[in-house]
């Protein structure tokens, strides 16, 4: 039986999942290992390494890799074009060559919030459905569509950001450039703020209190979130929507706002049949969906697999009509 690594590059720490190609996938052990970005992308492609050789001496010889990766890279060459709240000097770095080198087995690179969405959608809360929506919600919003059992990116890459729908047309600068963006407006920065604390595990302990303006806060970020939820509903039919994250695997009380806001937004389909629950796989999703990629990625096309790679070339200038 064939094994593979799936590692997740993250802010604070690099996670690890060894998945045997069972059918379905079984993973057979999970890891850890802090990611120190400060120190460089060497050290931390370093501290990668060390984590699949430690997995490779406790399970066994590996077939391959995949690595969930926050931002964009090349699918081509496996270099990073650009990496989102992560320090270093990423721009250029050869990532997948320098983990193939390391670990000697092929790698494959695919987005972070695409991994997610591939390992809840086959393994967790959206397995068994055919078109699920999978979004995180906590410092941003990310996510990704599964539909008829394909992870699905369109023509440039980022039918998958599902954050970056205008869900307030006069509502605040989105770090993407635009205004009104389902992330500006129900990340956990931003409902803090509007419920006027420090942080969002502050105002979910204060709207358990009692408190008005946390409540209210949260009220306004479910309401926004179940516009951008119901336009996803209407627009590709999921009859599942995983939400994952910080802010998401709270509590209930979040959850039941959100699947309201939804109900009272679907009318072209019977609301009660979508049905809207927390993701399942934990912090784990991104390494797991990651080996899955890995798993995959030798027989079929995964260019998709880069994430937004295409829409990042046409912000530079360098994708033509001709």
């Amino acid at each position: 039986m064939k094994r593979y690594l799936g590692l997740d590059l993250g802010g604070t720490k690099i996670k690890a999942a060894v998945i045997e190609s069972a059918h379905p996938p079984v993973v057979v052990h999970t890891a850890s290992t802090p990611t120190r970005a400060s120190e460089g992308p060497a050290a931390v492609v370093e501290r990668m390494v060390r984590l699949g050789r430690d997995l490779t001496d406790e399970v066994g010889p590996l077939d391959g890799l995949g690595a969930g990766v926050p931002g964009l890279f090349d699918f081509d060459t496996g270099v990073v074009t650009f990496f989102t709240n992560l320090p270093g000097a990423w721009e250029g770095f050869p990532l997948r060559a320098k983990l193939a080198d390391g670990l000697k087995v092929p790698a494959t690179l695919i987005n972070d919030a695409r991994a997610f969405t591939l390992a809840e959608a086959t393994l967790g809360a959206g397995r068994g459905c055919t078109t699920v929506a999978c979004i995180t919600l906590g410092t941003g919003v990310g996510g990704g569509l599964f539909i008829n059992g394909e992870l699905h990116f369109g023509a440039f890459g980022i039918a998958g950001e599902l954050g970056h729908q205008t869900v307030q047309p006069d509502g605040p600068v989105c770090g993407c450039g635009n205004a009104g963006c389902m992330e500006a407006l129900t990340r956990a920065s931003a409902i803090a703020a509007a419920a006027g604390r420090a942080t969002i595990e502050e105002v979910l302990a204060g709207a358990d209190e009692g408190d008005a303006a946390c409540r209210a806060a949260l009220a306004d970020a479910a309401t926004y979130f179940g516009i951008g939820l119901a336009n996803i509903v209407t627009t590709v039919g999921a009859e599942r929507i995983v939400i994952g994250g910080g802010v998401a695997t709270a509590g209930d009380a979040l959850l039941g706002l959100i699947r309201r806001a939804v109900q009272d937004r679907v009318t072209l389909v019977p609301p009660d049949q979508v049905e809207i629950v927390a993701a399942e796989l934990g912090t784990g999703a991104g390494a797991i969906g990651a080996a899955l990629a890995a798993i995959e990625s030798p027989t079929k096309d995964r260019r998709f697999l880069a994430g937004d790679f295409k829409s990042a070339q046409l912000r530079r200038g360098e994708i033509t009509d001709s």
